[in-house]
């Protein structure tokens, strides 16, 4: 602990610090999206695109997150579609899962890449955060929260009732088209910050527990953003003063808060 301070002076943790704050106070807004749209699957099939993505990249010789963000953005444009099918998103999520990870691993054979320089993405690490990803990560942030400002009126509707949407004449496939490509390039931005495996300690697990806890959207969005935040610093803490693996700190610190969230909610 009494190496703190020295540690804040490295520029690698200051750079893993600001990321976890931009990720900290907007990634839940897109928690709270596909919790709303019910789509919780969603995530599963952008994490394997994900690593399409890095696969790629790594195949032509190009930036792998900026591929992997590009490739994410047009599956979530691709499976908007679906979302208001009946019979939903779970067959074409398997099928696109099923396909992503053969087509990584077939580009990764056919480069002849080690397939550690892929994975090593999808588990991410906060000191591992470069300019160009915190860069990133501050834009998306900008456009989760500016979206859930400007749009926060009819995403009430759309995200309490698709059909109530709808004769209340709000742009629901347009809105959901916007919605699940945001949701999907936070979640791809996120990558080199918690690593894709574990991208729900910053999107999923400070929705559900905000939805726990506010009784309206705006409220929700707020304890979204308050207790991300707080659950990433704490976690951001224990990384630096334990030295320990920042994915599970961070995974097992927001999973204790939404813990907390469902006595405290209870009781309200």
């Amino acid at each position: 602990m009494n190496d703190l301070p020295a540690l804040l002076a490295l520029p690698p943790v200051q750079r893993g610090l600001a990321a976890t704050l931009i990720a900290g106070a907007a990634l839940p807004v897109a928690g709270l999206w596909l919790l709303g749209l019910n789509l919780i699957p969603f995530r599963f099939a952008i994490m394997h695109v994900a690593l399409l993505g890095i696969a790629l990249a790594l195949l032509a010789g190009l930036p792998p997150l900026a591929v992997a963000v590009a490739l994410c953005a047009l599956a979530g444009a691709a499976l908007t579609p679906f979302a208001a099918r009946p019979d939903g998103l779970a067959g074409p999520i398997g099928l696109l899962m099923t396909v992503a990870i053969a087509l990584a691993l077939l580009a990764l054979a056919v480069a002849g890449v080690n397939a550690n320089a892929a994975f090593e993405l999808l588990w991410g690490s906060v000191l591992a955060v470069g300019r160009a990803d915190l860069g990133l990560l501050a834009v998306v942030a900008a456009a989760l929260l500016g979206c859930q400002w400007l749009w926060r009126r009819p995403l009430r509707l759309l995200l309490h009732d698709r059909d109530l949407a709808l004769c209340s004449g709000v742009p629901a496939q347009a809105l959901t088209l916007a919605l699940l490509v945001l949701a999907a390039v936070s979640i791809a931005a996120a990558i080199r910050l918690t690593g894709a495996l574990l991208v729900d300690a910053v999107t999923l697990l400070p929705a559900i527990a905000a939805r726990n806890l506010g009784r309206s959207l705006d409220e929700m969005t707020l304890w979204a953003i308050g207790l991300g935040l707080t659950g990433s610093l704490i976690g951001f803490a224990i990384v630096l003063a334990a030295d320990l693996p920042p994915g599970p700190v961070a995974i097992l610190t927001m999973s204790a808060i939404v813990l907390a969230s469902y006595a405290f909610g209870g009781r309200r």
